[in-house]
């Protein structure tokens, strides 16, 4: 086991929608929403303590192995379309300069996400590791974690030691991956040297066919644990990657180390050629928003039918403002039906002003820009008012406190149907039960139950439904990726499974 260690600790995540309209800007950074906002020096530890965030996983591992640490700083935004230079530049200032002050660290431990795009740097992380790995040298480790989205760059793989990624989408394992960093970087700093293997995948899928609870994704993620166990191999991870980030290396990946070179290169080629055998599969099924109503109308269980406006989700860069569903919930006359959340914070703000039992005469929603996209204009009745605060419940943002602002819940008025609406003044993606409930109502009393969300809501909502359909409505998270129009992703990687390679025009 090593001696005591000073290991400098921070992190920096945003998941870049390259075709979503809004960028992200510092203040998106310094904002907390449902994770905790830009936080720095000591207060990193009490922030991070019990949250299901990869630092926060790190940070209590590296502590029971009784070495120092140095805090950085810790921030993120909500995804959106590119990382303002300005806020890139500030927070990797605040990192870089961290290192740079007092003794140097005898290693680095940065918490990333791996598909960021700045307005200068097609490779965020990329960028930043170069920065971290002049001012600490060759000798000094540096051990990162990613999202299961990351789209891996030979930057990140490079300016780094070793890389642990997400296995589960949705995320249950964020704060165990920081784990698994630290157990690696614990290897390094015992004098060990890891070799490392890249391997990019030659087609892309979209976010509805990463989901690890559902075929091809289950089989491939429950056979990396067994693939790290082998002679010579320290860890094996493969990253689905994040397709609406139009840059040269999106894409899947797999990448493994180890203290024997053949070894991971061959547990790398492995694992690659087991996810081109399974191309065919990344499929998954989606309806039509209209589809998808009738079918959850004709339920007649006891549990509420979920569907999931899998384009709009805040949670892939979606403006979360979009009204296709709700139009066809209304438009079909359904009942006992919620959506949420929906971004509006001047109908909050409103509602909020109006008070509850107030009939407002509003157009919702649709204020982003989204191209084809209006607001919905009509009658709502406020029935209930929060202030967005409350603590989440459910496993993946088990214990974050939500900074969401003003919300409201609105009730369409229209005698043909009874339709909700969560309306919020924070783009948020609807992955917890909690943040229904905090407007008072019960979902588990609904018959549908929309939300803005792509895959994440399963972890909380699919024990509690009698069936999850995935809806085809306006949205930035395109779930046909030929429908995107990329002009830097590299020529040869298929946009479709099985189908034409792609060629830059």
């Amino acid at each position: 086991m090593p001696e005591r260690k000073l290991i400098a600790v921070g992190g920096f995540q945003h998941e870049t929608n390259t075709f979503a309209p809004h960028l992200a800007p510092f203040e998106a950074f310094e904002r907390a929403d449902s994770w905790p906002g830009l936080t720095s020096g000591e207060a990193l530890f009490d922030t991070m303590a019990e949250l299901n965030i990869p630092l926060s996983g790190f940070i209590e591992t590296a502590q029971q192995k009784g070495h120092r640490l140095q805090p950085l700083c810790w921030c993120a935004a909500e995804p959106s379309s590119y990382v303002t230079r300005d806020a890139f530049e500030r927070v990797a200032d605040i990192i870089c300069s961290g290192l740079h002050a007092g003794a140097l660290a005898d290693a680095v431990y940065l918490d990333l996400h791996g598909a960021m795009v700045t307005e200068h740097y097609e490779d965020g992380e990329g960028e930043l590791l170069r920065r971290v790995r002049e001012i600490v040298g060759l000798s000094i480790p540096v051990v990162i974690s990613l999202d299961l989205h990351a789209n891996v760059t030979e930057g990140m793989v490079e300016n780094s030691d070793a890389m642990t990624i997400y296995r589960t989408y949705p995320h249950l394992d964020m704060a165990a991956t920081g784990a698994r960093a630290c157990e690696l970087l614990e290897f390094l700093l015992s004098g060990h040297r890891l070799h490392k293997a890249i391997r990019k995948i030659p087609f892309l899928f979209p976010l509805t066919s990463q989901c690890t609870d559902f075929e091809p994704c289950r089989s491939l993620y429950s056979a990396l644990e067994p693939m790290s166990l082998r002679p010579g191999i320290s860890d094996v991870d493969f990253a689905t990657g994040f397709p609406p980030a139009d840059i040269a290396e999106c894409g899947a990946a797999v990448v493994a180390y180890g203290v024997d070179q053949d070894a991971v290169e061959a547990v790398a080629e492995q694992l690659y050629q087991q996810v081109l055998d399974a191309e065919a599969d990344f499929t998954f099924a989606t309806f039509s928003a209209d589809e998808a109503v009738l079918r959850a109308m004709d339920n007649d269980s006891d549990k509420p039918v979920v569907l999931a406006d899998a384009q709009d989700n805040p949670g892939a860069g979606g403006t979360s403002d979009t009204t296709g569903l709700l139009e066809a919930l209304v438009r079909n006359g359904a009942r006992q039906a919620v959506i949420a959340i929906l971004y509006d914070p001047e109908v909050a703000a409103k509602a909020h002003a109006a008070g509850i039992g107030a009939v407002l005469e509003i157009e919702l929603g649709g204020k982003s820009g989204f191209p084809g996209v209006q607001p919905y204009p009509g009658k709502f009745a406020v029935e209930a008012l929060g202030d967005g605060r409350f603590v989440f419940t459910g496993a993946m943002n088990l214990n974050s406190h939500a900074e969401l602002g003003k919300m409201a819940l609105l009730r369409v008025v229209d005698d043909d149907s009874e339709v909700r609406v969560v309306v919020g003044s924070a783009r948020a993606q609807c992955l917890d039960l909690a943040m229904i409930r905090h407007l008072g109502v019960e979902p588990i009393e609904q018959k549908i139950i929309a939300v803005k969300s792509t895959v994440h809501f399963r972890a909380d909502f699919d024990p509690i439904a009698a069936e999850t359909l995935v809806v085809i409505s306006p949205g930035a998270n395109y779930c046909k990726l030929t429908d995107m129009e990329y002009k830097n992703l590299r020529a040869g990687v298929r946009l479709e499974t099985l189908g034409p390679e792609h060629q830059n025009q």
